[in-house]
């Protein structure tokens, strides 16, 4: 089992700026991948970035050249910076962990809202 804790969300202007993290705990020697994902009302949970033990990253183009996904040193815990933050971007933010133990699984974190006013 892996447990992820997300922190990090509010309300921001448009323009604005947010940082999201996410600490990992449990069995974290199994996490292959780490990400964040955002789920507007009304719409599918999507695909913000994600980022693989490996170091390969991949973004939305909705957010390429605005969002950020690092890792921490312990490679438990992930970062989403947010520059120039749009209306649509708007959503509760949910992280992701892949992990792989004899059979891939996913994750999730309880969710962190995200709210960018015009």
């Amino acid at each position: 089992q892996v447990q992820l804790v997300e922190s990090g969300g509010g309300l921001v202007q448009a323009g604005g700026s947010l940082r999201l993290s996410c600490a990992a705990s449990g069995i974290i020697f199994t996490i292959t991948s780490m990400g964040w994902y955002r789920q507007a009302p009304g719409k599918q949970r999507e695909l913000v970035a994600t980022i693989t033990s490996a170091g390969s990253i991949n973004y939305a183009d909705s957010v390429k050249g605005r969002f950020t996904i690092s890792r921490g040193n312990g490679k438990n815990t992930v970062f989403l910076q947010m520059n120039s933050l749009k209306p649509e971007d708007t959503a509760v933010y949910y992280c992701n962990a892949g992990t792989y133990y004899g059979a891939r699984r996913a994750y999730w974190g309880q969710g962190t809202q995200v709210t960018v006013s015009s």
